[in-house]
């Protein structure tokens, strides 16, 4: 019971997330059952396909001292853009700006919900 009422606020906190970084972003839109989709998504993306880009890329990751994790990161919030209706990004810089910034909204959360 308590594992599913935390799964929901992280789901729900996620899209809000979205949300606001959507809001923020210039050529981003998303609408709020995109969001709330787009949370799903997004936390599928990161969680099976992100781990197998950073080892294929970690030469790169490396040379640019983990800089280009932030493409990486842009090419998946794309990928989620095309999977997701009511969720579109403009172009590759909008994407990338969207995931710092989303990156950022997250830190706010987590800093907040500590105890």
């Amino acid at each position: 019971m308590l594992f599913d009422m935390k799964l929901f606020s992280h789901w729900l906190v996620a899209a809000l997330s979205i949300g606001i970084a959507a809001y923020i972003v210039p050529g981003v839109t998303i609408t709020f059952v995109g969001a709330l989709v787009a949370a799903v998504v997004l936390g599928a993306l990161h969680l099976f396909i992100r781990p197998l880009l950073l080892l294929l890329t970690l030469p790169i990751t490396i040379l640019t001292l983990g800089l280009f994790s932030l493409v990486i990161n842009a090419l998946l919030v794309m990928s989620a853009a095309f999977f997701v209706p009511g969720f579109s990004v403009a172009n590759f810089w909008s994407a990338f700006l969207f995931a710092l910034v989303l990156s950022f909204v997250n830190w706010v959360f987590h800093i907040w919900s500590r105890p």
